[in-house]
């Protein structure tokens, strides 16, 4: 497996262009299954979760194509294109690399009557069941049953519209019934329904294509089933969750970064936090600007939360900076168990923090330390760069396959920033 070594203390200074949304990009390529014209999709990021998700749609019918645009690997088309399924099963092999994977289901279910999807996998992030999803499914009117690690629906008269309440937010369960609904029969209420900004660039794009759909942006989406849908062209949202982590990474090396395309109404509470810990964020052009103010970081309490809350996909990368606060802060990772396993690691470097349940304390130092360390799941991988960007000494990151899934091109746009930064092939 490849390795990725820092040499921490260079202040980052330049311009990145933040690509489209990974966790927005995954449910956009499943509404491909939904319709038998072409699906454009601009600014598709280059990501290993993408191809795994294009191969897991060649499997059942779908064929994935990208172009780049002339303005670099950020700036990409995907094409899709399902005239036919051919194949109704989402296999284990697939699926278990990501949890993504679950998006199938939905769509499969809403234009065959069936689907047959391994149960997900993705980080080891503790427990993220699937029990909303079936849920709403069967208030669709499909029978459900789990049978050797998968979900076995079925729909044999098709979807029909119904009232769905979440007892919890989902996004994943969000976007796949949104997308069922598309095609079910009659009208469908999805109440309590998750709102971040990928849920609603997904209910635009299947606006494109021909859906009813009233209320994106809420909590509740009201959905008008369709007999089919046509193809269409969408640029994929800026991912917001890049846009935090760099602008963490500017400030963490007492830089200055321009985050072009960068949208900061996405990440309002992020912001608000980071202002709140020393960091500079203004508007510049088309996008951000990102700097460490004169003051240095501040230690400042974070809980995490669903959207317009603090991201719990920026809590690594937030634990990272506050590494280096003036203080003492607290973290609380309300969404996922298991989501400090990057602790330890953290440690090796000289940082300061005990873990007492869904609580961290972070007590800040004047300085981490490089070391070798081990990346445990994708956004604990690019809190590890990010403490590598910013301690003294060599920082050696194993298992950086987790970030591929997640960030494109990392190396390059941080040694364009001025970070000696390389990665470590493995030997054949």
């Amino acid at each position: 497996m490849d390795s990725i070594r820092i040499r921490g203390g260079n202040p980052l200074k330049g311009r990145i262009v933040i690509g489209g949304a990974k966790n927005a990009a995954l449910p956009l390529m499943s509404a491909a299954l939904l319709t038998s014209d072409p699906l454009h999709l601009d600014y598709i990021p280059g990501l290993a979760d993408i191809a795994t998700m294009g191969e897991l749609l060649g499997v059942l019918g779908c064929s994935f194509s990208v172009r780049k645009n002339g303005g670099g690997a950020n700036i990409a088309r995907g094409t899709l294109a399902t005239p036919a399924i051919k194949n109704i099963t989402a296999p284990y092999d697939l699926v278990r690399r990501m949890r993504a994977g679950i998006l199938v289901l939905g769509p499969l279910l809403a234009r065959c009557g069936k689907a047959r999807v391994s149960l997900p996998g993705g980080c080891a992030l503790g427990p993220r069941p699937v029990d909303l999803h079936i849920m709403g499914l069967q208030k669709m009117g499909a029978r459900i049953d789990l049978a050797g690690g998968y979900i076995v629906a079925e729909a044999p008269g098709g979807l029909k519209g119904a009232e769905i309440v979440f007892p919890q937010v989902t996004v994943t369960g969000t976007e796949n019934l949104l997308m069922a609904a598309c095609l079910a029969r009659g009208d469908t209420a999805l109440v309590g329904a998750a709102r971040e900004p990928e849920v609603t660039d997904l209910a635009e794009c299947l606006v494109k294509m021909g859906a009813e759909i009233e209320g994106i942006g809420t909590d509740t989406l009201r959905i008008t089933g369709k007999t089919e849908l046509h193809g269409a062209t969408h640029r994929i949202v800026a991912d917001r969750i890049v846009t935090g982590t760099y602008a963490m990474a500017a400030a963490m090396t007492g830089g200055e970064l321009e985050l072009i395309g960068a949208h900061p109404e996405h990440v309002q509470a992020a912001v608000d936090y980071m202002r709140q810990a020393g960091i500079g964020i203004t508007s510049a052009g088309n996008g951000i600007l990102a700097r460490r103010g004169a003051d240095g970081i501040r230690s400042v309490d974070v809980t995490t939360a669903p959207y317009p809350g603090f991201p719990t996909d920026l809590q690594a990368q937030a634990m990272a900076l506050m590494c280096l606060g003036d203080g003492s802060a607290t973290i609380n990772e309300t969404i996922f168990e298991n989501r400090y396993m990057h602790v330890p690691e953290l440690s090796r470097m000289g940082a300061d923090i005990t873990v007492n349940g869904s609580i961290a304390v972070v007590h800040g130092v004047d300085t981490l330390r490089g070391a070798p360390v081990m990346a445990t799941d994708l956004r604990a991988s690019v809190c590890l760069v990010l403490a590598g960007l910013a301690a003294k000494g060599d920082t050696v990151i194993s298992r950086v396959y987790h970030l591929d899934r997640g960030y494109e091109r990392v190396e390059e746009n941080l040694a364009a920033c001025g970070a000696e930064i390389e990665r470590l092939k493995e030997a054949a």
